[in-house]
């Protein structure tokens, strides 16, 4: 369980740092996705993309 926990954790760190490549296809603004903006700076945490993009890659692993 806690394993899991720290995969979905480091996910979703990696999944912020290329979220600005990633906009760009239309990934990071799924509804679930929450961006806010403090001390004008603009914080993303993308649950949503991140599950989408996890689910993704778990079946291109099990078919391959």
């Amino acid at each position: 369980m806690i394993r899991w926990v720290v995969v979905i954790f480091l996910a979703v760190i990696v999944f912020s740092s290329i979220l600005p490549w990633l906009e760009k296809l239309g990934i990071g603004r799924l509804p679930g996705d929450v961006r806010f903006r403090l001390f004008g700076r603009t914080f993303s945490l993308p649950f949503a993309s991140t599950i989408l993009l996890s689910t993704v890659v778990f079946v291109l692993a099990k078919i391959l």
